[in-house]
């Protein structure tokens, strides 16, 4: 391709290669991505990459998150050997475990590697950073991204609320579900308005009975302005129902503590 080939309408330059694993990493790390490759010798692998406490080493090790093996126990126990070898890395792990995150079908042991190394306001920060990353659109495996939008529900903060409540729009139920559970848990106030405004696209009755059980715990009312809206979005949910003070309340008179 000559040089000015690249300015020809719809031409794109290739991304640039990623360099080539040293000689020291390239053996263990080809072993430790190998589901087919003997117990021993995987372990043997892990082992030895956990030693050289380096992010090339991080990074060749996140790859025996990418399959499970049988028995479970087994799999367990590699998996945790490649975490502590990971983590012994300290903050040299972060940018390849990100960067993991940004492509990987499951979260569970790099979000988990992320809290061990860093600060609070490090991690959350990362969280946000992944968070800001999917859309609300369809995907299809929403996987990550229900773990991520979980994960903050753990943590507090303005940015984070603002964070969760996006996903309040999100096509996939699972991923509205899981960012109310993440909404509530920010204890705020300022998300009432954006929880009745689920309420009323809301079509699983699931979901209603979460945001109304939300309520009644945090013993939110709902302002004056909202009312007949917030009312109309639950006629079809049995279980409760909305007090003309904006407090709701479970069928019965009886409420959840």
């Amino acid at each position: 391709m000559g040089i000015f080939d690249f300015l020809k309408k719809g031409s794109v330059p290739p991304p640039p290669a990623k360099p080539q694993l040293s000689k020291k990493v390239a053996g263990p790390a080809k072993t430790v991505a190998d589901k087919r490759a003997q117990t021993y010798d995987r372990a043997e692998a892990i082992r030895v990459l956990s030693e050289l406490k380096t992010a090339e080493a991080a990074e060749a090790l996140l790859k025996r998150f990418n399959f499970t093996i049988d028995p479970s126990i087994t799999d367990q126990e590699e998996k945790e050997a490649a975490f502590l070898g990971i983590v012994s890395c300290g903050e040299d792990a972060v940018a390849p475990v990100v960067e993991f995150c940004e492509k990987a079908e499951v979260l569970t042991w790099p979000l988990r590697i992320l809290r061990e190394v860093l600060g609070d306001a490090e991690y959350k920060a990362e969280l946000l950073a992944l968070a800001e990353g999917y859309d609300t659109e369809y995907a299809r495996n929403v996987e990550p991204k229900l773990q991520v939008i979980g994960a903050l529900g753990a943590l507090r903060g303005e940015d984070v609320r603002l964070a969760v409540e996006r996903f309040l729009e999100d096509t996939n139920e699972n991923v509205r579900f899981t960012a109310v559970q993440s909404t509530f848990a920010q204890a705020s106030e300022a998300s009432i308005a954006p929880l009745v405004g689920l309420l009323e696209q809301e079509e699983s009755i699931r979901i209603k009975n979460t945001v109304c059980a939300g309520f009644v715990s945090k013993g939110w009312k709902v302002p004056e302005s909202l009312v007949d809206r917030a009312k109309k979005a639950i006629d079809d949910v049995e279980d409760y129902g909305l007090s003309k003070d904006g407090s709701f309340r479970q069928a019965g008179g009886f409420s959840i503590a």
